[in-house]
């Protein structure tokens, strides 16, 4: 079985698979433990290394949490991410310690500003008593290894961030959608790389509502598409062991779309893509 391909994390020597296991799908849900850790030992077995996780993703924190706790040899291997939807600094440090806490872990490799969506939003954040003091001095002390920022609204919003704070990170929309309206692909991307900063693709199969495959619109192929753009890792929710499987394969062996592939297949969303970005609120 072929290597999973890897890609360098960010400015640092860290790499990480090219795909990872999202933090929806199964491990988004209360109490189906026995189903979410055969969902974390099947990316295991796979060999991804990128698993995601937030404060808001239900029990996902204390999924991880029941396989590193018993297994530490495992946790040491893979690269930990976590998020944080506190716009306090008090907020966000106490978030930190309940989550170290449910993961069993005494770090975090990646720690995110989870969902900004507004400029007030951001004044917050990065004022005096705001989180972004918090994620800093957690990345100072070595209680994570790195810090982002997440978002899906406006993409202006997110290149804001990406340009003005210290992270080393952002998660943002990879999807042919995207590659139809333009924001997050062609504005806040560019500028995450000219800042030497890891890009997260999320939002890869639109929660699903993108696949079709009688019309040859499947997972793998936006996987696929997901992959072409230049970013580091891409990221799906998964809530079977099979789920896992073909989301290893797409990073596996078949190859990022060409030029030309991606173009048809964003012509393809472009009549709908304003009603298909239903994560980005109201335009």
């Amino acid at each position: 079985m072929a290597a999973l391909e890897m890609r360098t994390f960010g400015k640092g020597d860290r790499k990480v698979t090219a795909v990872g296991l999202g933090g929806e799908g199964i491990l988004r849900t209360y109490g189906r433990g026995k189903e979410a850790e055969a969902v974390i030992r099947e990316a295991l077995a796979a060999g991804i290394t990128y698993f995601d996780s937030a404060q808001a993703y239900a029990g996902s924190e204390e999924y991880y949490g029941s396989v590193w706790s018993n297994e530490p040899e495992k946790r040491r291997g893979i690269f930990q991410a976590s998020k944080s939807v506190d716009r306090d600094r008090a907020g966000a440090e106490l978030t930190l310690e309940r989550t170290l806490a449910r993961m069993g872990t005494d770090h975090l490799d990646l720690w995110q500003i989870h969902d900004v969506r507004s400029f007030p939003e951001l004044t917050a954040i990065e004022g005096p008593d705001g989180a972004l003091g918090a994620f800093v001095e957690a990345r100072e002390a070595g209680l994570v290894r790195n810090i982002g920022v997440t978002g899906h609204h406006d993409p202006s919003v997110l290149t804001y961030a990406v340009e003005n704070w210290p992270v080393d990170s952002v998660m943002m929309p990879v999807n042919p959608v995207e590659g139809a309206l333009g924001g997050f692909l062609d504005t806040t991307l560019p500028a995450a790389r000219e800042q030497g900063m890891a890009v997260i693709g999320m939002k890869v199969l639109g929660a699903s509502h993108y696949l079709d495959p009688d019309g040859g619109i499947t997972a793998d192929l936006l996987i696929r598409y997901a992959l072409a753009q230049d970013i580091s890792v891409v990221i799906v929710g998964c809530s079977t062991p099979g789920e896992v499987r073909a989301l290893a394969a797409a990073g596996r062996g078949a190859a990022p779309l060409a030029d030309e592939e991606q173009n048809l297949l964003v012509d393809v969303f472009r009549p709908y893509a304003r009603e298909l970005a239903y994560y980005r609120g109201t335009f």
